[in-house]
């Protein structure tokens, strides 16, 4: 499969299918900064700043998505994430998949990412691909990681850090790079996996980190509450849970207590007593983000690691996830109900994985809305991160809550290359808005609509953070 003309097709009007949208897109959209709330970048690969050997290392070691699609297409595993093949070998495997993708999102993005960056204009493909490679891999020299952020004006960028992370990189970043804010995100999910083997290894490493000596619920949550001290000091105004569903089942403390002495002497806990556990120190982590007046993120809906196989031989995050039908309403209803009735709700956004979520999410985000607590139901996220899922997440807000207030799109990404996933949503979001008006069913007032594009585009992120 290969294309007969290899010139790109993505125009200066890509996506945008009105006179209106194209107008607000290039008045007001286009050029507005970026703020990545949330994202899986490496502090350390910033911090030292050093160029990427080719374009496989920037652009496809790491990404699961790209991985997921060469697997689907019937590459072989070692020319994904085998050690016995080169860069180029599996850039060339990649360049034979792209034209297998079209109509899944991938296909927009490795032609937006690789005009955006290298300005390239050809349709990859094994016809284009080493031009291609050794064009991009020419501008890598010299477009080292803060360049590439800088090409997008990307101006505040929150990565996702280990309660036990030290945070030198973030720090060093601080004192010698101003440019783009680079913020740690407190990320504290193995803290909760009490029925994991590795858990009590994790514990002694957060005792090391806190120099809190862990023998007593009391004792974990002082060595979190230290954590996070810790990570405010450097700059971290953002939390992030990964969960399959927010756990609020009954407990006591004293329960809770018992529960995590057994897990130090040895004892696995039963499934009730593990939601128990998970139940009572989220709350009190909650607790702690809202003193700090931070903003509490909750990515919830994933089964991951299905490939069992794949699993053993490479770890986790490597693209064998997908979406889960975990039951979402009850226990979210019940976690957030308690923190606002004692008043220690802080700013939060959720984010659903499984699009039959849409319209629970978006409603029950709308029932803890406060002057005290503002409640996002965040963008479109993972496999929902393309044109239908972002189109339906917009529509789903508007229909159930208020556009006009949205805090917009985040990459979630591990890759440098990945910030025109804001451009996307950016077009998509212009294109529904001008088509709305120009079919009359919204007034044709440009300045106002330009000004609610600039505020989903950039603005409300700026003001809803406390950076």
């Amino acid at each position: 499969m290969v294309f007969k003309d290899t010139n790109t097709f993505i125009t200066d009007d890509f996506l945008l299918s009105t006179e209106t949208a194209k107008q607000l897109y290039h008045e007001y959209a286009k050029d507005q900064p970026i703020i990545d709330y949330h994202n899986h970048l490496s502090p350390k690969v910033i911090a030292e700043n050093k160029p990427f050997a080719n374009l496989y290392e920037a652009w496809l070691e790491g990404d699961h998505y790209k991985w997921r699609a060469m697997r689907a297409a019937g590459v072989e595993e070692k020319y994904i994430t085998g050690t016995s093949t080169t860069p180029w070998e599996k850039f060339e495997k990649w360049a034979e998949t792209v034209p297998k993708t079209v109509r899944n999102p991938l296909f927009h993005w490795t032609h937006l990412e690789l005009e955006r960056y290298f300005g390239i204009k050809e349709i990859l493909q094994p016809s284009t691909a080493k031009k291609i490679y050794d064009t991009a891999n020419e501008q890598l020299k010299t477009l080292t990681p803060r360049k590439l952020l800088r090409k997008l004006k990307v101006v505040t960028l929150c990565t996702t850090d280990d309660p036990i992370d030290t945070l030198e990189h973030h720090q060093f970043l601080k004192d010698n790079y101003t440019e783009t804010a680079i913020l740690p995100g407190f990320r504290p999910d193995k803290a909760l996996d009490i029925n994991l083997e590795s858990y009590t290894s994790y514990l002694n490493s957060l005792e090391a980190s806190s120099g809190i000596t862990i023998k007593s619920l009391e004792h974990l949550l002082a060595s979190l509450e230290q954590r996070v001290n810790h990570f405010h000091n450097n700059g971290c105004r953002v939390s992030d849970h990964g969960l399959n569903n927010i756990p609020a089942t009954p407990y006591t403390e004293n329960e809770v207590n018992a529960i995590l002495k057994n897990r130090l002497a040895g004892k696995i806990p039963s499934a009730e007593e593990t939601l128990q556990f998970k139940s009572c120190v989220l709350y009190e982590l909650a607790k702690m983000y809202h003193k700090k007046n931070w903003v509490q993120q909750f990515h919830l809906g994933p089964i991951r690691n299905n490939n069992s196989k794949l699993m053993q031989e490479l770890g986790a995050d490597v693209g064998c996830d997908s979406i889960g039908d975990y039951p979402q309403a009850v226990t979210m209803s019940a976690f957030f109900d308690k923190l606002n009735k004692n008043k220690v709700l802080a700013n939060t956004i959720t984010y659903n994985l499984n699009p039959a979520d849409n319209e629970l999410f978006a409603t029950m985000m709308g029932n803890y809305n406060s002057a005290e607590a503002k409640m996002q139901w965040g963008s479109a996220w993972w496999f929902l991160d393309q044109k239908d899922g972002m189109e339906k997440q917009i529509n789903t807000l508007s229909n159930l809550g208020l556009l006009s207030t949205f805090i917009g799109m985040l990459t979630d990404s591990r890759s440098f290359l990945s910030y025109p996933r804001h451009e996307y949503f950016r077009r998509l979001l212009c294109n529904l808005i001008g088509t709305d008006i120009e079919k009359g069913e919204l007034p044709a007032d440009i300045a106002f609509f330009g000004k609610l594009v600039e505020n989903i585009s950039y603005k409300n992120a700026a003001n809803y953070f406390n950076f």
